[in-house]
């Protein structure tokens, strides 16, 4: 280190493009028990078991669906990610859930979509497996983590 090395900045960390957007136990879309997520139909992908009730935006972009009954949203900025809350949770008609944007919100990383009620979902018999899947094809590779804490880097989405 020279005499003006303390003059450098310190190397920028790099912003993570996709983090979890929810915390929970991480589980393969493929073994997800819904037909349509397992068989990849709507995207590859990856599901969080909840065990916390908050889900966030997993990069900055548009909200482009924001279902009434809070249990669904798609996000897009060139990378297309629909995060589907639960399983069968649309039957319980926006019960549970405390949505916090519509369709047409900008959001950015790290901002909450909807707080979830897990003792209420689950007390109606519902499952809190939440799959997160690429409806835009985009190719992946999923960090070596058994469980996911929203807001930290999960995957590294390959160029």
């Amino acid at each position: 280190m020279g005499l003006f090395g303390w003059l450098k900045k310190a190397p920028e960390i790099k912003k993570a493009e996709f983090v979890s957007p929810a915390t929970g136990k991480i589980i393969p879309v493929d073994q997800v028990e819904d037909e349509t997520f397992a068989s990849k139909i709507l995207g590859d992908g990856f599901a969080v078991e909840l065990t916390d009730g908050e889900v966030i935006a997993p990069f900055d972009g548009e909200v482009t669906a924001a279902f009434p009954t809070g249990h669904a949203y798609g996000l897009k900025d060139g990378l297309e990610c629909l995060i589907h809350i639960g399983l069968d949770t649309v039957e319980l008609n926006g019960s549970g859930f405390d949505v916090k944007v519509k369709q047409g919100d900008q959001v950015k990383q790290g901002q909450v979509l909807v707080k979830v009620d897990l003792d209420q979902v689950t007390g109606a018999g519902k499952s809190l497996v939440s799959p997160v899947v690429f409806s835009s094809g985009a190719m992946f590779t999923l960090l070596e983590k058994e469980f996911a804490v929203k807001g930290e880097e999960i995957l590294r989405l390959e160029q």
